[in-house]
């Protein structure tokens, strides 16, 4: 496999895989809304300039139907990355729903018109795994692996989560009608990990803007969730798209931790510069302020005080993916922030 169409590529992941492909020799096909808007990719051409591959600029829309049958046709394989990661929306169903779940399907309808593509590597996410932390007890489990799909987000309740999920199972069925390629899966968890550009939106990067400001000095609720290097990220999807045996899902997880945890690393890594949380804002705290966070009382109610696992040897066994040590990612992303 030599020419990989990537949507999604000038992301905070997509930017890592489309760096890490050009410097493996690949031809990497990056799909642009608008090809006049440079400055939204020129870390990436800039890049190609020294890397032994070769950066193709494709404008295509991800929710124009046949919009990328042009640029299938001719690559052996399709990275697709593109989908909505925000928590700040007025209508879920058309900022997060709809372009997740119909981008995915003119995505593969591109991979199925083509007469070239043999394999999709699917970006997905942990929320398409699990929707609440009190999901592993209402299960009876005690971790959640790749056999595990979300089945309590709703439109209304953890509506990314859901369009993760959503646009997953829609991606699998679509697979599983034809033939021609194989769909192998990226189910990553919490991203972070240096930037290959500020230019990129987001909320991985506001996160930790929010956790090195003091936004969480006086209080921080008590969270788990699942933390991976966005250069392992992208190493995995590189894995997947070179083993021929890789197939089905593949949960990414350095360890599963929270604010706290990270704040003691930030510490450690940074000696003290940034007022990191001080103390745990009680439960019963957050369902009195928690709206001015975004956070609703079902959204406390599940996941505040809850632990979870995430079960990630089937990265490590079968992609063969070496994780990076936590608090490595976390200085390097902070050090690339404040260049």
């Amino acid at each position: 496999m030599k020419t990989i169409l990537t949507t999604g590529g000038t992301g905070y992941i997509g930017s890592w895989v489309v760096k890490d492909l050009l410097e493996k020799g690949y031809t990497v096909r990056l799909t642009v809304r608008n090809k006049a808007k440079t400055s939204g990719y020129q870390h990436l051409t800039k890049i190609a300039e020294t890397a032994s591959g070769k950066l193709e600029i494709w404008e295509a829309d991800l929710l124009k139907e046949g919009s990328y049958n042009a640029a299938a046709e001719g690559s052996d394989a399709i990275i697709h990355m593109a989908s909505p990661f925000f928590l700040k929306f007025k209508d879920a169903q058309k900022e997060l729903i709809e372009p997740a779940v119909n981008g995915t399907i003119n995505i593969l309808n591109a991979a199925n018109a083509s007469s070239t593509v043999r394999k999709v590597i699917l970006t997905s996410s942990v929320a398409a795994v699990h929707g609440d932390s009190i999901d592993m007890q209402e299960l009876g489990l005690s971790e959640f692996t790749e056999e595990h799909f979300n089945s309590t987000s709703t439109i209304k309740h953890q509506p990314y989560s859901y369009s993760k999920v959503t646009a997953e199972k829609t991606a699998w069925k679509m697979a599983d009608a034809q033939n021609k390629w194989t769909l192998v899966v990226i189910n990553p968890s919490f991203v972070m990990g240096p930037p290959l550009t500020l230019e990129t939106k987001s909320e991985s990067i506001q996160f930790m803007r929010d956790m090195i400001s003091g936004k969480f000095y006086t209080g921080a609720p008590v969270l788990e969730f699942g933390f991976v290097d966005v250069r392992d990220v992208s190493k995995a999807h590189i894995l997947a798209l070179e083993n021929p045996n890789a197939k089905g899902r593949h949960i990414l997880a350095e360890r599963t931790t929270g604010f706290f945890e990270l704040g003691k690393v930030i510490d450690q890594e940074f000696k003290g510069v940034y007022k990191t949380p001080m103390m745990k804002t009680p439960k019963f705290m957050l369902y009195l302020i928690g709206w001015m966070f975004g956070l609703t009382t079902k959204f406390i109610s599940r996941n505040i005080g809850y632990s979870i696992k995430l079960n990630n040897s089937k990265s490590i066994h079968e992609l063969g993916l070496q994780y990076t040590p936590f608090n490595v990612t976390v200085r390097d992303m902070i050090l690339e922030m404040k260049k």
